[in-house]
């Protein structure tokens, strides 16, 4: 898509999402010291942003969507930013990166968290590698990592969590399958998870289980879906064989608060993001 039918189709969005805005809002039935709030990873709309950030915030705005993650790149300030979407309704909650770009640089990408009023650090891949064969004793060192970087969020005043895919469900290590081992060895009051449900099922994982299994662990879920195709890939939220509606409800009833919308590798980022959040408003908890 060219940046002058980007343009076209945020300015379509926006109108399109005035009829999204005034129907009710997603988990309308659910108290409100429980109602979640429903977000989006500004990857899946990168190309849109490029063009035209404060347009496409204002779009996804529209549309119903209150939470944000990633965003560190946009404005000329964190200040910019963050007055911009205070202004169109849209909390900035989480950033990241993977391990190895954590590990070397820490303080600064703890204090960048901070500047962007992040609630939340997310290490999104927890291995100083490919993760291709995972061994228990990769697990306890990569444990004992996360908890030291949990600390030092703590102590600056952020949560920290990191990011499953399917590499930690596909084989045991003999000491059990690499998720649960660092859910075993990471300490809770320190480390929390956003649990990605894609990358479970992906990986041979039963994301109800995973959910009820640790409850209490998570702090954000990543609602991408799975297409029917063999090689199993990603699909906007209702478009593929995830059924939702009863993680959602187990998410709920768990009390976690942050669900973002996202579909690796997305072309038209608003139509999916428009599409995920009718299907998830209209879903039967």
């Amino acid at each position: 898509m060219n940046a002058i039918n980007r343009r076209h189709f945020i300015r379509q969005s926006a109108l399109a999402s005035i009829s999204i805005a005034a129907a009710p809002t997603l988990f309308a039935g659910i108290p409100g010291d429980r109602a979640p709030a429903l977000g989006f990873i500004s990857g899946i709309v990168n190309n849109f942003l490029q063009e035209d950030w404060k347009g496409t915030l204002s779009s996804l705005a529209a549309m119903g969507y209150t939470e944000l993650e990633g965003g560190w790149n946009l404005g000329k300030s964190p200040k910019e930013m963050l007055d911009f979407c205070a202004g169109i309704g849209i909390r900035p909650v989480a950033g990241g990166m993977g391990l190895q770009q954590l590990l070397e640089g820490t303080a600064t990408h703890i204090e960048t968290a901070r500047r962007y009023k992040n609630d939340y650090l997310v290490c999104y891949w927890p291995w100083l590698d490919g993760a291709d064969n995972i061994t228990a004793d990769q697990c306890r060192k990569s444990a004992e990592t996360l908890n030291q970087l949990g600390r030092m969020c703590q102590d600056a005043g952020l949560k920290f969590c990191w990011h499953n895919h399917d590499k930690e469900f596909l084989k045991d290590t003999g000491e059990g399958l690499p998720f649960d081992l660092l859910m075993k060895w990471t300490d809770p009051q320190l480390v929390s998870v956003e649990l990605d449900l894609y990358w479970v099922r992906k990986g041979g994982g039963d994301p109800l289980t995973v959910l009820k299994n640790y409850a209490g662990r998570y702090s954000i879920l990543h609602l991408k879906d799975m297409n029917n195709e063999k090689e199993m890939d990603f699909a906007c939220p209702g478009e593929g064989v995830i059924d939702f509606a009863p993680l959602l409800r187990e998410a709920i009833d768990q009390g976690i608060q942050h669900y973002m919308v996202e579909r690796d590798g997305e072309v038209n980022g608003l139509n999916c993001l428009q599409n995920s959040y009718r299907y998830l408003r209209e879903l039967s908890l």
